[in-house]
């Protein structure tokens, strides 16, 4: 209950502010110049949505002034009259298209919109002319793009344009979740919030006004990623927090973090509350993580020049002051719950700086950064093997027992037996060959050989790698190794390679050479950028168990799809389908969607597998109950019950795809036959891939407990060829398999 005597949903918590917010000094100007400017675009009187009341109440003005405290008074006006935009839309989308449950009007609404956005991403006509704007949502974007875009580098348009157009799209699928009373799952509510949250449309905003550009070198890099998600996240979470009581409470929105909590564990809202704002901390600090612990290898490896730097962090700068500017706003604006919260709603004065202290170094701060530091190897006993929710069943492919004769031949000759981590019987109760057999179980025997030898060589290197470089924290040498296995990978056979000098080197310049010689040259691209993307995933988690960390848990559930190989299948299905799906629908958030769900359903069911292996044996951080663990401070029974959970939400979701979402894709990109069989046929293969992976996970000796014994009680320190020495028992993690 908030000081007043009114009834609020919960009391807001203490909130992870490590940074003071700043007012931009041009605020007045800002305000006169927005209400001149919606009353001009038809915001206002008349608009149905909107009298000059509202907008004064939320004063945007304010929170432009706040998140962005240095930018000049023109540069203020314009991005104020961005962000009254941008909220007058989802007000406006709500009234005419949510309300009613208009999906097709809303369809078409948002198609128009596309049409004032010229010179955008790559694909897109830029002769074509727009429109003349039919409402004010169509007449704010016209002026607003003609007023933002000239000047910028097509590498920005383009970005700029698809966060702004996924921002808009994605309204559609809050859209169809309330017409069928939808709640999403945790993983899913956070990578569609992005986008239809709009925050990686602010970070956007956030280069413009503080006129630095991130080079279009390094945009697409991990850290620039992983700062805008961080980013993006936290002012979604804290956005929920404020917003709950008017969207859930008075507007029957779905779409809300809290909700989503409280749906998923069955808790009170309260408690819902408090575990979206330790997320939000957490999403903080991986920002402050990744500023401070990958952007600095990015700039030497991509070897950007001083100004280049200068660039990429102010713009982190930005990023920052929108985080604590947003907070203040939200403390102050009319639009949110804000009757009471941990922090004061003045910036200044003991009692503030008394709570800021608070929360940097209590639970919402400290507590749990050094939890995710001291996380100590014990003994847990047998992996326990929940009954999983799988609604597919697996066959297996006829050539099967000739590939496991033929898969331990190849591991001998390539050399995987003489380094001492594997050797035969080991390598026979592995038996990737049943995996690969219950994947695809129409291969031809060549194919299965192939396939079993990528799985073999991927668990070999998923093996190899944290040994030989984590615990020995060579993080030089495992980026030389990496340079070795890229250098390996030719776009076209035949090119000279330097020789392999290991049995890692030597297991992927075959598989590789087997792999794409029958490719097309667009198909052996799309597959190297998927295998570039699984290399630098290891380094990723060679990283973290230097840093002995336990990862944030969005930030390690979206690279544990990559660590687990998803890519690598998503490129082979994909090229199956490139004649006749276009590709732009595999952007789609429905394809998008169905493919994360399939991902994580088997990446987290290879961490539960994995557990005793991976915690009691090998000390292992990397592990999707160790982070539910150490995130939620509870035991292991709770964090499986937690895992199995988001491994049925995440199944759920997949059939919901598909018996919902994929029909409206098909709709909204005019799909005709053959394209609608194709991706069918690759949603049954999602299906079978699935099945395969749980019929080897359940066959496998690589998990018991009785075989974990033998494998370590025999297990020699291994020796990498050329010269790299012995390799200390440490921990690593199973990754692909």
């Amino acid at each position: 209950m908030s000081s007043t005597g009114s009834a609020q949903p919960f009391e807001l918590p203490e909130f992870y502010v490590p940074h003071p917010a700043r007012l931009n000094p041009h605020l007045a100007r800002a305000r006169a110049h927005a209400l001149d400017w919606a009353r001009g675009m038809g915001m206002l009187e008349g608009s149905g949505v909107w009298e000059q009341a509202d907008l004064e109440a939320h004063d945007y003005a304010l929170l432009c002034a706040y998140t962005h405290p240095e930018c000049d008074a023109s540069m203020l006006s314009l991005v104020t009259d961005w962000y009254v935009w941008v909220f007058f839309f989802d007000d406006w989308f709500l009234e005419v298209f949510k309300r009613p449950g208009d999906r097709a009007g809303g369809h078409t609404a948002l198609e128009r919109l596309a049409l004032f956005m010229p010179d955008g991403p790559p694909g897109h006509d830029v002769n074509a002319r727009a429109p003349e704007p039919r409402n004010p949502v169509e007449a704010g974007l016209a002026d607003l793009w003609a007023r933002t875009v000239p000047g910028h580098s097509p590498d920005w348009i383009a970005r700029f344009s698809t966060s702004t157009r996924n921002l808009l799209v994605e309204s559609l699928w809050e859209l169809d979740n309330i017409s069928i009373g939808r709640v999403a799952n945790p993983v899913e509510y956070v990578e569609q919030r992005r986008k239809v949250g709009g925050a990686p449309w602010s970070a956007g905003l956030v280069e413009h006004a503080v006129g630095a550009e991130v080079p279009a070198a390094v945009s697409a890099e991990r850290p620039l990623r992983v700062l805008r998600d961080c980013f993006a996240d936290s002012v979604h979470f804290r956005n929920d927090l404020f917003s709950y009581e008017r969207e859930v409470g008075k507007e029957g929105e779905l779409s809300n973090g809290v909700l989503v909590l409280e749906t998923f564990f069955g808790c009170t809202t309260q408690e819902a509350a408090d575990q979206l704002n330790r997320l939000l901390t957490s999403r903080l600090q991986q920002f402050e993580h990744t500023f401070f612990a990958e952007l600095p290898p990015m700039f030497a490896r991509a070897g950007l020049t001083p100004e280049q730097v200068a660039a990429v962090l102010t713009y982190a700068r930005g990023l920052q002051d929108w985080q604590s500017g947003g907070h203040e706003w939200h403390l102050r604006s009319s639009r949110y719950m804000n009757r009471r919260s941990g922090l004061p709603a003045g910036p200044s004065g003991l009692g503030s700086a008394t709570s800021g202290l608070k929360a940097l170094l209590g639970i919402t701060g400290g507590a749990d950064r050094l939890r995710r530091h001291t996380r100590t190897p014990h003994p847990v006993g047998p992996s326990v093997i929940p009954e999983f929710y799988l609604p597919y069943p697996n066959r297996l492919n006829p050539h099967l027992e000739g590939a496991r004769g033929r898969l331990v031949e190849w591991n001998r000759a390539m050399g995987m037996f003489d380094e001492g981590l594997w050797w035969e019987d080991k390598a026979v109760d592995f038996d990737f060959a049943l995996c690969s057999a219950g994947i695809d179980p129409k291969a031809s025997a060549a194919d299965l050989d192939v396939s079993a030898a990528w799985l073999s060589w991927g668990t070999y290197a998923d093996d190899l790698y944290p040994i030989r470089f984590g615990a020995t924290r060579d993080l030089a040498g495992a980026r030389a190794q990496d340079a070795r296995l890229r250098a390996l990978m030719p776009l076209e056979p035949g090119v000279p390679t330097a020789p392999p000098v290991n049995a890692l080197e030597r297991g992927l310049a075959d598989v590789w050479l087997r792999t794409i010689t029958p490719m097309a040259p667009a198909g052996r691209r799309m597959f190297r950028a998927a295998m570039d993307a699984v290399l630098d995933s290891w380094l990723w988690e060679v990283e973290n168990q230097a840093a002995h960390r336990v990862p944030d848990p969005v930030d390690y559930l979206e690279m544990r799809r990559v660590t687990f190989g998803s890519p690598m299948t998503a490129s082979l299905a994909r090229m199956a389908h490139m004649d006749v799906v276009p590709q732009e629908v595999y952007g789609s958030a429905a394809m998008q969607s169905l493919e994360a769900a399939a991902f994580d359903y088997s990446a987290l069911m290879n961490d539960v597998y994995s557990y005793q292996k991976e915690v009691e044996y090998e000390g292992e951080l990397l592990n999707m109950l160790v982070v539910t663990e150490t995130f939620f401070g509870c035991d292991y029974r709770t964090a499986l019950g937690v895992v199995n959970d988001l491994m049925t939400s995440r199944m759920k979701q997949f059939e919901h795809v598909l018996e919902k979402e994929f029909p409206a894709m098909y709709r909204d990109f005019g799909l005709d036959a053959a394209a609608r069989e194709a991706l069918d046929r690759y949603a049954d293969e999602l299906k079978q891939w699935i099945a395969g992976i749980s019929t080897w996970h359940a066959e496998t000796r690589r998990y018991r407990e009785e075989d974990l014994k033998r494998h370590h009680a025999r297990r020699t320190d291994p020796v990498v060829a050329a010269g790299a020495g012995a390799l200390p028992r440490a921990p690593h993690r199973a990754g692909w398999a």
